[in-house]
């Protein structure tokens, strides 16, 4: 009896522990984001670019037809099972390889339908998006450096002559829990990165210590930054707004502490902002 008791008290300790966090969570997970994550979201990030519109429908697409796959293959199969089961007088076949036609047609068929599945339907719209993700057929209309460091963005407009850092803004008592959470806990900035809407541009990424990588899920996009390397990748974003994105590469102790936010203007703004940033490099 002893046993059972301290086995229900050690039941009901756990639960509170977990009831306990729930609250706190929910006390802070109380609005959606704009441009970030959502509460209860389990999609994509809404895309604010050509390449993430083609993943979120490459997405879809692949999880509806492997879903489909999967129900016929399982439906055949505990069919088979249930249809040919020993207690109904069935015994189980000896053989090791396909001797007869129907037998050549069960095993060539999900081969030849896996073929078409791989290389068809997914491969040539995957292989689409790598080209969109990798569009070098016309010129950039801005290029943007962005080199990773610990624990900060940095970000150059070359041509511009235009360079600034991007550090976490929450203050750390917050971190702490010496102040209550912020609405942007974590996921906002001293120096947010200006975009034009609309335009077509080349980002470049690279490293001063480790490896990082710039991820914005509403862009579609997320490319390593690796010492000593440049690696570049394009994108047109759509629709005017505030973005949110993080380092997706664990670096360190304060991995979770470079968020990236990105604001999407129009182009005359743009360019003022780009004025009162510029200074000799």
């Amino acid at each position: 009896m002893k046993i059972i008791s301290n086995k229900l008290a050690s039941l009901l300790s756990r639960a509170g522990i977990f009831a306990g966090a729930w609250l706190a969570t929910a006390a802070h997970a109380v609005n959606d984001l704009p441009g970030g994550p959502s509460v209860n979201q389990l999609n994509f990030a809404a895309p604010a670019t050509k390449i993430a519109e083609e993943q979120h429908w490459l997405h879809w697409m692949m999880l509806i037809i492997c879903t489909v796959v999967f129900i016929a293959v399982f439906a055949v199969m505990f069919y088979s099972i249930w249809k040919h089961r020993k207690s109904v007088g069935h015994k189980a076949a000896d053989f090791t390889a396909p001797k007869s036609r129907k037998q050549w047609l069960w095993t060539l068929f999900p081969f030849a339908a896996l073929l078409v599945l791989d290389y068809g339907v997914f491969g040539i719209p995957a292989y689409h998006a790598v080209l969109m993700y990798e569009d070098t057929k016309t010129d950039a209309e801005l290029v943007v450096k962005v080199t990773g460091s610990q624990w900060l963005w940095e970000y150059e407009f070359p041509a511009e002559g235009v360079k600034f850092y991007s550090r976490l803004a929450t203050p750390r008592a917050q971190i702490l829990n010496e102040q209550p959470k912020g609405e942007h806990y974590l996921l906002e900035v001293d120096n947010p990165l200006v975009l034009p809407v609309g335009k077509k541009i080349r980002f470049i990424t690279t490293s001063n210590d480790v490896i990082h990588s710039w991820w914005v899920p509403a862009f579609g996009v997320k490319r390593d930054a690796v010492p000593g390397f440049l690696r570049e990748f394009w994108a047109k974003i759509d629709t005017v707004g505030t973005y949110r994105g993080q380092c997706s590469e664990l670096c360190g102790k304060e991995h979770a502490y470079m968020p990236i936010v990105v604001n999407v203007v129009p182009q005359a703004e743009f360019d003022s902002w780009l004025k009162s940033k510029k200074t000799p490099l």
